[in-house]
């Protein structure tokens, strides 16, 4: 399992394993790591620079050379640390002793560039979960020659000048080529602008054990392939139809009928057993044309909104779970409609589109009914609708997790913040995704989320659990349809990779690829 902690939720799980195991041999670890990665990057042989700071971090840097071997040309720009910890002493003299070469940190732009100058590597140890932004200026110069564009740069823990927390960048950071973080994963990592900055993001396990690492406090969550493939529902043997979900969607409109068609496919290749769709009969003969395995029920244009909530009603009796909102129209008497839906089906919901629109103003009917000890509903904005759903205006990406986490614990709504970060949070835990990827920027790709999650909330997943399930298995898809198709991806690319994007069984690795 791979664990999110913040940087001063990782200090105090890094105290209680050093006390434990003692901290020599979670560098020595933790340098074994770091040459491995080198070792793929730069195999064989060739010159290897780093630039370490005064702290663990840069003792990091000498364990890692140390551990490299001989047949790399190894040079260690280091700070001087005052008093070293015994960890770093260590480690500094194993490198010293193996023939690491030290040389004092640069502090001009143009000795920093001299110092790389001929690397077929560059090692980031300035700073780890102790930095602070902005980057002290005797640092500035070597932060500014780490640049992957320059020289393939790998960075230890966080890259330099990046908030390990908040995922800010300082005006002068480190840009990697890959970023090894130790023993959890830092949320700042996870999120934008910092992602542009970590390059591809491993995780190495350097001897906390788990027990170590959930005995601490979690502001933050992420999935990776083992826990996804571990909450991804499995149909039985006596799985009838029915059992194997029964997702009902509310979507489509006479001028949007594509993303009802694009909903219901979602939701049936996310595995569904029968998927019942709900449609105004103006739009039923374009979806028929498209849905054959799917059951297209019409409902009339003209009919006063209470019968049409009935006939809902009666249908979701057959039912485990309601998809409503894309491309429903946006008049009153749709939106009196999808109210009087969502206040009558006792049924886990997942409202998306115009489902947002015509609740926006309504939020209190989407709150857990008091004493039910259980939300049923999730959201799932992008940030737009998320700017009218909270009533509090556009949202900067520097606000997100903030935002949304003030929205949730006031309106107690489990909500899916869409993004190449994609935010989960039901107010306990927030959930990063880490599949996200452009692809998935074209027009019908959210209304084939909403079908997964609503097919999940069907199979028996919580509001949280399906939403993030449902955002790592679409990012998943979204990569696998672009590797089939360099250019123009579309949804229903997306909805026909959800199952060749599965991953396969994930056997243990010291070092697991994050993205």
């Amino acid at each position: 399992m791979i664990y999110v902690l913040t940087p001063e939720e990782m200090r105090d799980a890094d105290a209680a394993a050093a006390a434990q195991a003692g901290r020599p041999a979670l560098m020595r670890s933790a340098g074994e790591r770091i040459a491995e990665r080198i070792r793929a990057l730069i195999p064989g042989e060739g010159r290897v620079v780093a630039f370490a700071g005064p702290g663990d971090n840069g003792g990091d840097a000498f364990a890692a050379f140390a551990s490299l071997g001989s047949s790399y040309e190894r040079v260690i720009y280091a700070e001087p640390a005052p008093k070293p910890s015994e960890a770093r002493a260590q480690a500094e003299q194993r490198a010293r002793q193996s023939g690491v070469a030290v040389q004092a940190l640069p502090e001009r732009d143009e000795d920093a560039r001299s110092a790389l100058a001929g690397a077929a590597l560059a090692l980031d140890a300035l700073f780890g979960t102790g930095s602070r932004l902005p980057l002290a200026q005797r640092y500035r110069a070597a932060a500014r020659a780490l640049d992957a564009r320059d020289v393939c740069v790998l960075s230890v823990d966080i890259p330099s000048g990046v908030d390990g927390a908040s995922g800010a960048v300082s005006e002068v950071a480190v840009r990697a080529t890959e970023t090894v973080t130790l023993a959890g994963v830092k949320p700042g990592l996870l999120l934008m602008p910092a992602r542009e900055n970590v390059g591809a993001l491993w995780c190495a396990q350097i001897g906390i054990d788990d027990a170590t690492l959930a005995a601490h406090a979690h502001t933050y969550a992420m999935l990776d392939d083992t826990a996804f493939l571990a909450m991804l529902p499995q149909r039985t043997l006596e799985s009838d139809k029915r059992l194997a979900g029964a997702p009902l969607v509310i979507a489509g409109s006479r001028q949007f009928p594509g993303a009802a068609v694009l909903c219901a496919l979602g939701a049936a290749r996310a595995g569904a057993g029968y998927v019942t769709l709900a449609a105004p009969a103006s739009a039923v003969p374009a979806l028929r044309a498209h849905l054959i395995e799917q059951v297209v029920i019409e409902l009339d244009d003209a009919a006063p909104p209470n019968e049409i909530i009935e006939s809902i009603c009666d249908v979701a009796k057959r039912n485990s779970a309601l998809a409503i909102g894309p491309g429903l129209a946006l008049d009153a008497r749709t939106g009196e409609i999808v109210r009087g839906v969502i206040a009558r089906v006792d049924l886990p919901i997942v409202i998306d589109a115009s489902g947002l629109f015509h609740l926006s103003k309504h939020l209190e009917e989407l709150r857990p009914s008091t004493g039910s000890g259980q939300a049923r509903i999730v959201v799932t904005p992008h940030a737009g609708e998320f700017a009218r759903l909270s009533g509090k205006g556009t949202v900067r990406e520097s606000e997100r997790v903030e935002r949304l986490r003030e929205f949730v614990q006031r309106t107690s709504i489990t909500t899916l913040l869409k993004g190449l970060a994609t935010l989960i949070y039901d107010g306990t835990t927030m959930s990063i995704n880490t599949t996200g990827t452009n692809a998935l920027a074209t027009a019908g790709t959210g209304d084939v989320l909403t079908g997964v999650i609503a097919t999940l909330l069907s199979q028996g997943l919580s509001p949280f659990d399906a939403a993030r399930a449902g955002a790592y298995w679409h990012g998943l898809a979204g990569k696998h349809a672009a590797s089939q198709r360099r250019i123009g991806v579309i949804a229903r690319d997306v909805v026909e990779s959800l199952a060749d994007a599965l991953p396969t069984i994930c056997t243990p690795s010291a070092l697991t690829r994050i993205f």
